[in-house]
């Protein structure tokens, strides 16, 4: 079983389209869920006016009879409100490029005095249909307990203090953090945090700036065995790296205590490995574990039965009100560079992005190894699996 997705769409087209194959027969799909994610999306301190416009709804055109799934593909739309403000016959000629969006590169790719359709498919409005897609494979993936939430950690240099994360993390299910996330306009689950976060983007909107940041995210109950190390494109923490780089505006991806570890000595950052004493039932365990989760819960490309964790960070949003320095494309004269409309801090927003491209990469993993044509199949496959490495 292949779990795989297309998409299409520009910015201001008139929906973005997603298609995914391989999704297994029999599922219940729930259009609420992923309207959810796609309403968290559009949410987060900082956010600019576009998101006053679009109210994301997700419409599946294909692949479903009556609420489930039937193995063939799934098409998924949703409309852009943005298209009915737009004369595309009348569209203004973009000659000014902005510093740090794809517009140069894009011009110089294909030639063009005009980067108009650049700046259509490299906006971040496509991460929409990104996060509709990994909302299915979130599905999929707690219909087998496994679970996972985003956080913002960092924006600007307003940073939660990790102990307040860890103790969080340790008292707390996932159902119960992801309230907590909710509760916060910008993700966070400090509240005093957050607050000063707001204050600081804020500031940067008085200044006509924008503002960056970090988010994590973290899965839970993942089974061992997940992807492979017999190549490197099937290494499950490069997948997670390369889909969270596809993000715009993230730049960097570390896994675990990637940085950290980079500073220390080896006895002090690998995770020792320890024989559980008593019986333990909850699904997924073996009787081996780690106290630290210095590796992240992926060691050589491979899943070992810790929680994943993963954290990106976020470059400010290039377009500004107070525009850099730039070049003409048709005068070549130096200039100001064009403003588009935009906003101050996108990183909330980042984080549901985040863990919906995570979620798709572990799904795609997990109907990997637990391959069936049916949701029936992979239950008797995992459940199979389950057996036998308890009893490793």
């Amino acid at each position: 079983m292949v779990l795989r997705f297309l998409d299409a769409g520009e910015s201001h087209g008139r929906c973005l389209l997603g298609i995914i194959e391989g999704f297994p027969y029999g599922f219940s799909l729930s259009e609420e869920n992923i309207n959810r994610e796609l309403g968290r999306r559009q949410g987060g301190y900082g956010r600019g006016d576009r998101m006053q416009i679009e109210q994301d709804r997700i419409t599946i055109l294909s692949g479903l009879i009556s609420g489930k799934t039937i193995g063939s593909p799934l098409g998924l739309m949703i409309k852009n409100k943005d298209w009915d403000n737009q004369n595309p016959d009348n569209q203004t000629i973009l000659m000014v490029p902005r510093p740090g969006h794809a517009d140069l590169a894009g011009v110089f790719k294909y030639g063009l005095n005009d980067y108009r359709p650049i700046l259509e498919r490299a906006s971040a409005r496509k991460t929409a249909m990104r996060v509709a897609i990994g909302s299915i494979g979130e599905q999929l993936l707690e219909h087998f307990s496994i679970t996972s939430y985003g956080h913002v950690l960092r924006i600007g240099n307003k940073k939660v203090q990790q102990q307040r994360v860890d103790r969080i993390k340790e008292k707390e299910n996932t159902a119960k953090i992801k309230d907590i996330v909710d509760c916060s306009p910008v993700y966070c689950l400090d509240s005093d945090i957050s607050r000063q976060m707001c204050h600081e983007i804020d500031q940067a909107k008085k200044e006509g700036n924008t503002l960056g940041g970090q988010f994590e995210i973290v899965a839970r109950n993942i089974p061992p065995g997940l992807g492979s190390h017999v190549f490197w494109d099937r290494k499950i923490d490069a997948r997670i790296a390369g889909a969270l780089m596809s993000i715009p505006s993230v730049k960097a991806v570390e896994i675990g205590e990637g940085i950290k570890s980079s500073a220390r000595r080896g006895s002090r950052v690998q995770d020792p490995i320890y024989l559980r004493k008593e019986e333990n039932n909850q699904l997924n365990q073996t009787r081996y574990y780690h106290r630290k989760n210095w590796a992240g819960g992926i060691e050589g490309g491979i899943t070992n039965g810790e929680e994943i964790i993963v954290r990106a960070y976020v470059k400010p949003v290039p377009t500004l009100l107070k525009p850099l320095a730039s070049v003409d494309l048709h005068t070549k004269k130096e200039t100001i560079a064009d403003y588009q409309r935009s906003d101050t801090c996108v990183v909330p927003a980042a984080s549901v992005v985040g863990k919906a491209v995570m979620d798709w990469e572990i799904a795609c993993a997990f109907l990997e190894k637990f391959a069936g044509d049916s949701l029936e199949q992979i239950e008797a496959n995992y459940k199979g699996y389950l057996e036998r490495i308890r009893n490793c």
